[in-house]
C-alpha cells in the first residue's frame, strides 16, 4: 500500500495522514470501542503494517474474520471508495499466515508444559482458592525437587496423588498438606480436562522462535493466528495461555532496548477476560510484563470493548491509542467515554468526549507517539481499509494453508517422553518388588512362595485387588496406568466412598419423598 512511508504504517487521514511509528511500536497500544464499529479491520489493518515492515505478528482471531489477510484483497465497493477518499492507491495484497489452536482443530496444535505454565497460572486457570494454590505451590517444589518432570496432566496427576499419599511428610517442610485439599485440586483438574485442556499441556512445546518467522520470499513478517472462537467457551483457558505467551517472550528473548521496528507485535482482543477476577497477584504479573517486555523489542496491544475493562495501572503504559465510537446510554457508559476522552492529549479543535459517541463506522480517535514518545494530539480519523481479503476464508482454504505452511508436521503429533507419570510408577513397582521378596524370604518355602508372589502380582497388586475386587492371583504383571492408578486410588478412595454414599441416601430419601 502506498500509504506507508519508511518507518511508519499509515493508518488513515484526519486533517493530516496518520501514521503509526515504528521505533515506538513497542510501547503498546490500546484499540477500543463498541461492537460493530470497527475494531477488527483497523486491528487488521494495523496487523498487515507490522507485516509489510518485516514484523512478525501474533493475534487471537475471536470470530474467525482476521482469516482473510490470507488471501489477497477483492476491491469491494466500499474499500474502493474509501482509498479514493483517503487519497491512497488501492493495491490488493496478501500475507504469509499461519494458523494456531489450542484444539488442533483450526490450526497447528499449541501446547505448553506443566512447568511451563507454572502454579499461579495454572491456580488462575483452575480457579483454585489460597490453600489450594498454596498445595499446589508444595507439589512443583517437591516434584523440583525430586527431579520429577511436569510435562502433562497426567504427570500432575500422578504428582498429585504421590503427594497426598506423603502428606504428613511432607506437612513438616511445607505445612498442611491435607488429602481434602489434594482432593479439590484433582476435581479442578477434571474440570480442567473436561474443557480440552488436556490437549493444550505436553510436548513438543511451542517454540518462541516459531511465532517470529519472516517469509523469505516477500520479507513480509508471518501473522500468526490463534483461532478463538472455541477457545473463547474457556475465557479463564485462552487468558491464562495469552499471559504464558507473554511471559514466555519475556523470559525468552534478550534485552535490545528501543529497536528500529519491534521483533514481534502481540494483539490481545477481548482483553477484558485477562482482568476479569483476576487475583492481585496476577495482576501485579501482568503489569510487570506489559511494563517489561517493551525493552526484549515486543509490543502489546489489548482490544477490548471499554477502555475502564483495562487497569489504570496497565492503560498507564499504552501509549498508541485508537478509540472507535462508545455509546453513552448508560451511567457506566458515560463514565467509560469520560475515562476514554480524559486518556487523550486535548486538541482544541475537538470535544473529545463528544465526538467519541458520534463517530461513525471505520471512524476513530487516533493518538500516536511522536518524537521522542509523547502522543500527538487526538485526531478524528478516517481508518484505511486493509489491502488483504476483509472477512473470514472458507474451512478449505483454511486446511490448504495449514497443510502448505512452514510449520505443517512439526506440532501435529503428540511426544510422550518419561516424566513424573513414568517415573513414580518405576518407584511404585521397585518398592512393591522388594516387598514381595522381602515377605517370600520370611516365610516357609522360601523361593517358591517369592515366585507365586511375582507370578501374582505381589503386594502392589493385593491393593489394587482390595481396591477394585479383583483376586491378586488371578492378575498378570500391572501396567504402567495400573500402578499409578493404585495411588490416585488410595489418595480418594475415602472421598469417592463418601460421595457414594451421599449420593445413595440422596437417592432413597428422595424415593421417599416422592411416595
Amino acid at each position: 500500500m502506498s500509504g506507508d512511508v519508511d518507518g511508519k504504517i499509515y493508518v488513515g487521514k484526519s486533517v493530516k495522514p496518520e501514521y503509526l511509528t515504528l521505533k515506538l511500536a513497542n510501547r503498546h497500544g490500546l484499540a477500543t470501542g463498541a461492537t460493530g464499529t470497527g475494531k477488527t479491520v483497523t486491528l487488521q489493518t494495523l496487523a498487515e503494517g507490522f507485516s509489510r515492515a518485516g514484523v512478525p505478528v501474533f493475534a487471537s482471531d475471536i470470530k474467525g474474520d482476521l482469516s482473510g489477510v490470507a488471501m489477497p484483497g477483492e476491491g469491494q465497493e466500499w474499500i474502493l471508495s474509501r482509498y479514493e477518499e483517503l487519497g491512497v492507491e488501492y493495491t490488493p495484497d496478501e500475507f504469509p499466515v499461519v494458523f494456531w489452536d489450542l484444539f488442533g482443530e483450526q490450526g497447528h496444535p499449541v501446547r505448553a508444559t506443566v512447568s511451563e505454565m507454572g502454579p499461579l497460572l495454572l491456580a488462575r486457570l483452575m480457579n483454585l482458592n489460597d490453600i489450594q494454590e498454596g498445595v499446589l505451590n508444595v507439589v512443583f517444589r517437591v516434584a523440583d525437587e525430586q527431579g520429577l518432570l511436569l510435562l502433562d496432566l497426567k504427570d500432575l496427576r500422578a504428582m498429585l496423588a504421590f503427594v497426598a499419599e506423603n502428606a504428613s511428610s511432607l506437612t513438616t517442610t511445607y505445612g498442611n498438606v491435607s488429602a481434602a485439599t489434594v482432593g479439590a485440586i484433582q476435581r479442578a483438574l477434571l474440570v480442567l480436562e473436561n474443557q480440552g485442556a488436556d490437549k493444550f499441556f505436553g510436548e513438543p512445546a511451542l517454540k518462541i522462535s516459531d511465532l517470529m518467522r519472516v517469509d523469505r520470499r516477500s520479507g513480509y513478517g508471518t501473522i500468526n493466528l490463534l483461532a478463538a472462537d472455541k477457545l473463547m467457551a474457556s475465557p479463564q483457558l485462552y487468558a491464562s495461555f495469552l499471559l504464558w505467551l507473554l511471559s514466555e517472550l519475556f523470559e525468552a528473548l534478550p534485552e535490545v532496548g528501543d529497536p528500529d521496528k519491534p521483533k514481534l507485535v502481540f494483539f490481545f482482543d477481548e482483553a477484558h477476560l485477562l482482568f476479569n477476577e483476576a487475583p492481585k497477584a496476577l495482576l501485579q504479573k501482568v503489569e510487570q510484563v506489559v511494563r517489561l517486555i517493551r525493552s526484549k523489542g515486543v509490543g502489546v496491544y489489548f482490544v477490548t470493548q471499554n477502555p475502564l475493562d483495562v487497569p489504570d495501572s496497565v492503560l498507564a503504559q499504552l501509549g498508541n491509542r485508537v478509540q472507535h465510537a462508545l455509546r453513552a446510554f448508560t451511567p457506566r457508559d458515560q463514565k467509560a467515554v469520560k475515562a476514554a476522552a480524559d486518556t487523550f492529549r486535548p486538541n482544541p479543535n475537538l470535544n473529545t468526549a463528544q465526538v467519541i459517541t458520534e463517530l461513525g463506522k471505520g471512524e476513530a480517535l487516533i493518538s500516536m507517539l511522536e518524537g521522542n514518545g509523547t502522543p500527538s494530539m487526538v485526531e478524528r480519523t478516517l481508518i484505511c481499509p486493509p489491502s488483504a481479503r476483509v472477512g473470514p476464508i472458507t474451512a478449505e482454504l483454511r486446511k490448504v494453508a495449514i497443510e502448505r505452511s512452514p510449520l505443517a508436521g512439526v506440532y501435529d503429533t503428540t511426544e510422550d517422553r518419561e516424566s513424573a507419570f513414568e517415573m513414580l510408577a518405576k518407584r511404585a513397582q521397585e518398592a512393591a518388588d522388594k516387598a514381595g521378596q522381602a515377605g517370600a524370604a520370611a516365610k516357609p518355602g522360601g523361593k517358591e512362595v517369592a515366585e507365586a508372589d511375582s507370578g501374582g502380582g505381589g503386594i502392589l497388586d493385593s491393593v489394587l485387588g482390595g481396591i477394585f475386587g479383583t483376586p491378586s492371583k488371578t492378575r498378570g504383571r500391572m501396567s504402567v496406568g495400573e500402578q499409578v492408578t493404585r495411588q490416585v486410588a488410595r489418595s480418594v478412595t475415602t472421598q469417592v466412598t463418601n460421595q457414594i454414599t451421599r449420593a445413595i441416601l440422596r437417592g432413597v430419601l428422595g424415593g421417599m419423598s416422592r411416595k
